[in-house]
Formats: C-alpha cells, structure tokens, sequence
C-alpha cells in the first residue's frame, strides 16, 4: 500500500475511537438476549483486548500479539462456544449500530472494508466454536484488513486523514 493511504486503523480514528466502539458495543450486548449469554463471564479488559485486536487488523499497532496472544488467542477464546447464526447476525448488527452511534466513519469505502472483516470475522468465529478445532500458530497468522482488492488503486475521499 502507498505511504500517503492512510490505514483502516487511521481512518477509524485510531485507538481512541475503537476503544470507544467496543465499550459501545460490549454494552449493547450484555443488555441483549440472543448474544448477551455468551458474554455473561466476560472480563472488564474484554471491550480494550477486542479493540486492540481489531486496531491490529486493521494496520495499526500490534498490542494484541504482543499482549494476548495474537491471532491464535483470539480463536481459542471462541472454541466450544457453539455460536449459532443468530447469534453471529446479532452480533454483527449491534457492532455495526454501535460504530454508527460512536461515529466511525460512515463513508463507503470505509464501512464496506469495515463490515467486510465484521462478515468474514465472524463466521469464522461461528466455525470455530462449532467444530472446535485449535489452530497453529503457524498456520494462524494475525489477519491483516485493508483498502478494497489488496493492492488496488483505493483512495480514500478528499479532506479525510
């Protein structure tokens, strides 16, 4: 990617705002009855590791490997979950109304490579804690979300960072 495009992570608006979209967003689903019970154990660190998880998908600092665990990690906390559809959809819904309520950014480009990792993400997460297979670390690298086609001419629109 070219130096003068700016990451995910930057046009979120950096730690701060994803800091802000999971504690928005983990709110919003202690409170809910289809994916609420999944969570009912869940450590008060949870909305910051998630954050930082997504901030290093998405190219900015690499805190969660550094500091959870990685890409590995992550799966093996969803292992013998058992999610179900249901839960996955609401799970995606309550995130993306919880982007908009905290105000990432709502341009196209940047919500379709946003919601894209939140489909992609969450199915495999739904896989994972249906089948629950473990993964290597070395098969299991970190995911790494950008900008449309990996390496195609995206450029963001005029006046954002």
């Amino acid at each position: 990617m070219r130096e003068d495009i700016p990451t995910l992570y930057e046009w979120a608006g950096g730690s701060e705002a994803l800091n802000r979209l999971t504690r928005t967003f983990y709110d919003k689903v202690a409170q809910d009855p289809i994916v609420g019970p999944v969570f009912k154990h869940m450590s008060p660190d949870h909305p910051a590791h998630v954050a930082a998880f997504i901030g290093e998908v998405f190219g900015g600092p690499k805190t969660y490997s550094e500091r959870h665990g990685g890409h590995r990690e992550m799966v093996m906390h969803h292992l013998g979950k058992h999610l179900n559809e249901e839960q996955r959809r609401r799970w995606i819904n309550l995130l993306a109304d919880a982007a908009d309520e905290v105000g990432l950014p709502d341009d196209p480009e940047f919500r379709s490579a946003f919601m894209g990792y939140v489909e992609w993400g969450s199915r495999l997460a739904k896989m994972n804690s249906n089948l629950g297979e473990t993964c290597d670390p070395e098969t299991e690298p970190m995911p790494a979300w950008g900008w449309g086609v990996p390496g195609g001419p995206y450029k963001p629109p005029a006046g954002k960072p």
